[in-house]
């Protein structure tokens, strides 16, 4: 875990200013009583501090002083909350620095290059070539219109503020994959694994790790089976696969612990468990490094 805390304040001000100030207010006085030298004011101090795990995969919180503040975490924009809160992220495959920038209306900036961590992923490299081709015709036709349903719940702001708080585990159980292993097939890289898998047996419910809303939940999805995407605000998301079964409903307020579905193997699963994925913006995050390792 790491803190920070930067900050700029205005140029002092020069002994020849404030003479030429206390000289101008001697020039003013009434009756003969005697003037009071004239302060020229300091701008106030401006910080910005945050905390969180700047490695690949990992997030800050922060906040920004008070003001009418916009920022920006390399080129993706930052929602700031009305107490100038904010949260940004790094994907798994994060470059080893980037650029914080804050920019108060006045036009006042502050700059910060954050150096994220890198990490040893779990590769395997394999012998065999990768499979060429892609998906056929008749399945991206059933595809793309999930995809279309899942990039359109993960777009919803719902003001939701659950990315505020310390995320709890969904469920406890075997971890059978972990985030961001991969294969790579005689030097040409597969995908990687974009989240964490759960195996604590079939039909085991799970919970919301966070609060949030919920701005997906079906069945029958071809990869994902049964599906629940929740919204915890500021761009941060999780999404549950493999649902047997789902017991909340699109538009729902969830809060932290609360019972959402069951652990199953629907859609492409080899054997009942569940995915859980984090995402900001583009970015895939690791769940681990939200939670802690599990008790």
């Amino acid at each position: 875990m790491i803190s920070c805390a930067s900050g700029e304040t205005a140029a002092p001000e020069t002994p020849q200013a404030n003479a030429n100030a206390n000289a101008n207010a001697n020039a003013n006085a009434i009756d003969g009583a005697p003037a009071t030298p004239i302060a020229t004011p300091t701008a106030p101090q401006t910080r910005l501090s945050y905390s969180g795990q700047l490695t690949q995969g990992g997030y800050i919180r922060g906040r920004l002083g008070v003001g009418d503040w916009t920022a920006t975490l390399g080129d993706a924009p930052l929602e700031i909350g009305a107490d100038g809160s904010f949260f940004a992220a790094f994907d798994r495959d994060s470059s080893d620095t980037i650029t914080l920038t804050a920019t108060l209306g006045s036009g006042q900036i502050i700059r910060e290059v954050l150096s994220i961590k890198p990490r040893d992923w779990q590769i395997e490299r394999v012998n065999i070539a990768r499979q060429p081709g892609g998906p056929s015709a008749s399945f991206m036709e059933r595809r793309l219109p999930e995809l279309e349903a899942i990039n359109a719940a993960r777009a919803l702001q719902t003001g939701a503020s659950g990315w505020k708080q310390n995320f709890i585990w969904p469920v406890k159980g075997r971890i059978s994959g972990r985030f961001g292993r991969q294969r790579i097939y005689r030097g040409e890289p597969g995908s990687y694994h974009s989240g964490i898998d759960i195996a604590p047996g079939d039909g085991v419910p799970f919970v919301s790790p966070a609060d949030g809303v919920v701005v997906l939940a079906r069945t029958g999805f071809s990869l994902e089976g049964g599906l629940i995407i929740i919204d915890h605000g500021h761009g941060l998301n999780s999404a549950f696969l493999h649902a047997s079964r789902i017991v909340v409903a699109e538009g729902d307020t969830v809060v932290q612990g609360q019972h959402i579905g069951n652990v199953g193997s629907s859609g492409r699963a080899t054997g009942p468990h569940l995915h859980w994925g984090l995402k900001w913006k583009d970015a895939r995050l690791d769940p681990l490094l939200f939670t802690g390792p599990m008790d």
